[in-house]
């Protein structure tokens, strides 16, 4: 039985809502949401599925879920205000903000090398437990003090989870205020968006209960199958920590299904959002939206000059993907509508992006989380692109 769909798509948007329908096909325990605005306006608000598997809630107009690596990409617009306000350069030290990160040789790291995984910290070489994960304090200290896996600067690997501690300290240092905090007033509450980066405790009812479906938990069997045995497993450690997180990221009351940890601010992946809340937010990076323009022209072309790309430091099969200062660009690894696309995905098929070409400020998001390899966003990005065309 198909899911039952719920919203709406403007004319001429009809097979962008089939590809959101079709993405629903032989998963029964999905759910999902999509959401565009161009120009502005919603053109697109769809829901539907399931929320929760095992009590079976449905999938409303309300629910939010973890995002997980689209977090980076609002912590990178957090950094690009801040820079527009002439508190933040990218290309000065890091330790002009954060002085005990100059520790074990990591001195001269700039501001972009954190933003853009060329930082050297991709993944702990002292275990983060379950229980210190939520102390914010503890890990960035930790982080601080920690000899790189790498020269910084020099190369570059995926901070999966470490990235959202390493930017959101500068946030911190910079603003005087959380990372979390900092996200609610400047974007989240001055467009109504119901987005966080640390949930209240009264809104967990409202969070879809996020699984790992096949095709993740047979790429996370086959890492570990094939997980170095003579020497740290580094891009396992980059997901795990050590020990705080599952490979999947979730499990039934573990990882990002444990309320402390959505609770907590944990800006590498811990943000939840609905996809209204982020197709909003990412059309109000370039185009005033509800009011609100969070980006000026000058400060989007700073942030997406391109840092990152080709073959990272640690071997992973292409393709790859491309980023600016911390905000995901266009590559073969995720296309977005044109090459001035920026914004962010997230593990287990999570994607959000502006497109100031098109118009577009998108979002996709669902709680039965696939491998990198999953289509089901990208087939409903081709289908923008075909019907604005």
């Amino acid at each position: 039985m198909s899911a039952v769909i719920h919203g709406h798509a403007a004319p001429g948007l009809e097979a962008v809502a089939a590809a959101f329908e079709e993405s629903f096909a032989g998963k029964p325990e999905m759910g999902a949401a999509l959401s565009v605005r161009h120009r502005g306006r919603v053109v697109v608000d769809l829901w539907g599925g399931c929320a929760d598997p095992g009590s079976g809630t449905p999938w409303g107009e309300e629910t939010a879920s973890v995002i997980f690596s689209c977090t980076k990409g609002l912590v990178s617009v957090l950094a690009a205000q801040l820079v527009q306000e002439g508190l933040l350069d990218y290309e000065a030290p890091v330790v002009d903000y954060w002085p005990e990160y100059g520790a074990a040789g990591k001195a001269a790291t700039r501001v972009k090398d954190v933003l853009a995984h060329r930082a050297g910290l991709s993944a702990p070489r002292v275990p983060i437990p379950p229980e210190r994960v939520t102390d914010w304090a503890a890990v960035t200290a930790q982080l601080a003090a920690q000899e790189p896996l790498w020269e910084p600067g020099s190369a570059y690997a995926y901070h999966a989870i470490t990235h959202g501690w390493l930017a959101g300290e500068l946030v911190r240092r910079v603003g005087g205020e959380s990372v979390g905090e900092r996200f609610r007033r400047t974007i989240a509450e001055p467009l109504g968006a119901a987005a966080w980066i640390g949930l209240p405790p009264g809104l967990h009812d409202r969070v879809a209960h996020m699984t790992a479906g096949p095709t993740l938990l047979r790429l996370s069997a086959d890492q570990e199958a094939a997980a170095p045995h003579d020497g740290p497993d580094w891009l396992a450690l980059a997901m795990t920590l050590g020990g705080a997180f599952p490979r999947e990221l979730v499990g039934e009351d573990a990882g990002f299904n444990d309320r402390r940890i959505r609770e907590a601010e944990i800006p590498g992946a811990g943000g939840i959002a609905t996809a209204r809340a982020l197709a909003t937010i990412w059309s109000a990076t370039f185009i005033e939206t509800d009011g609100v323009r969070l980006l000026g022209d000058a400060t989007i072309e700073a942030a997406t000059e391109p840092q990152s790309g080709g073959e990272p430091f640690f071997a992973v099969p292409p393709p790859w993907p491309r980023w600016g200062m911390g905000l995901q660009l266009d590559s073969e690894a995720r296309r977005y509508l044109t090459p001035s696309g920026f914004g962010h995905d997230g593990a287990g098929g999570q994607v959000a992006f502006a497109d100031p070409t098109s118009g577009v400020g998108f979002a996709f998001l669902t709680n039965q989380m696939e491998a990198i390899d999953d289509v089901r966003a990208t087939r409903v990005v081709d289908a923008l692109r075909a019907a604005l065309a």
